[in-house]
């Protein structure tokens, strides 16, 4: 892997896992309030689930599974 490459990935990381927190900060606060929308909240958690595989892709990429 070629070092821009691999600094690429490690930028995606840092702002997929900044919008993961953010995602399930807005579904917490969704949740407590007394208006809660129920669609909207399933669909913020399908796109944080979304971006939580996205994550995992992104950190098989930067650490292959090496065979001993």
């Amino acid at each position: 892997m070629q070092r821009l490459d691999e600094r690429e990935l490690r930028e995606e990381l840092v702002k997929l896992r900044a919008e993961h927190r953010d995602l399930d900060d807005e579904i917490v606060t969704l949740e407590a309030s007394a208006t809660a929308e129920q669609l909207l909240i399933k669909r913020l958690k399908k796109r944080k689930l979304a971006v939580k595989d996205r994550i995992a892709v992104v950190e098989d990429q930067l650490l292959p599974d090496i065979i001993a």
